[in-house]
């Protein structure tokens, strides 16, 4: 089996797969959780022959010790590593492992199709990838909670809130009413906005929508679109299928 894991701020989201399929999906606060799993399925016969990590928040080298004890070879995916699809971007250096890692996981469920990768996580990015081989960019948008927060951070006398229970209404009657309708509403015609936009030049776009604040909207979106959970998973796992089959990569932590 092959293990692919997104190393996020404060939790590690980790599948295991075998071969394109996926077998189980299991999040970790604190990789000690992680490395006592890894030791108890090596124990029953259930060992791994890759791990490759994602991570916008460790270094490599971090990254190498902590999962030294894993027994067997460990990668790190960075913007320098090969990917099976084209990045038509003028600073690639600079592209988040996560947001190539959704993209390919796009091409690998939409293959030869137009996508619009939509991750709603702590911040909000929207990429294209056309006819399932060219990655174009997109954009990054304040996540939901760090709107929030900047309305109470950057003035005097907004407070601290969080998402409404029930959908809020335009025309709010109550101060902390007008921040939920402000944030939800207006992220949520942002994303319906694009949408909208990238379909015109697009028609048989596809849109897959992921990030932990999907479930927010996704019943409010344009349809169709795809709500895919585990994208950035399949992403990772086709990243290191590509670079385990067809350029025979032999190195751990690097990826030729």
């Amino acid at each position: 089996m092959n293990l692919v894991i997104d190393w996020g701020n404060s939790s590690l989201k980790v599948g295991w797969f075998d071969d394109d399929t996926l077998l189980e999906t299991r999040h970790y606060e604190k990789v000690q959780d992680l490395m006592a799993e890894l030791a108890l399925r090596n124990t029953t016969n259930k060992s791994l022959a890759h791990i490759l990590v994602s991570s916008t928040s460790r270094s490599a080298t971090d990254i190498q010790a902590q999962l030294i004890r894993a027994d067997c070879e460990v990668w790190v995916l960075d913007s320098g590593s090969p990917v099976p699809i084209y990045k038509d971007y003028d600073t690639p250096h600079t592209l988040g492992t996560d947001r190539i890692a959704a993209a390919v996981g796009a091409t690998a469920l939409f293959p030869e199709q137009d996508c619009l990768v939509i991750d709603l996580g702590t911040c909000m990015t929207a990429d294209l990838v056309v006819s399932g081989t060219v990655f174009r960019g997109g954009l990054i948008s304040p996540g939901l909670r760090m709107r929030f927060r900047a309305m109470h951070e950057q003035t005097a006398r907004l407070p601290l809130v969080d998402l409404a229970e029930d959908w809020p209404v335009l025309t709010a009657r109550t101060t902390r009413d007008a921040m939920q309708s402000g944030v939800m509403n207006g992220m949520l015609f942002e994303i319906n906005g694009l949408i909208d936009q990238y379909r015109l030049e697009y028609p048989n776009l596809v849109i897959l929508v992921c990030g932990g604040d999907a479930p927010v909207f996704e019943s409010r979106l344009k349809q169709p679109i795809f709500a895919v959970p585990e994208l950035v998973l399949v992403g990772l796992n086709r990243i290191l299928r590509y670079n385990v089959e067809n350029l025979h990569a032999d190195k751990p932590g690097t990826m030729y």
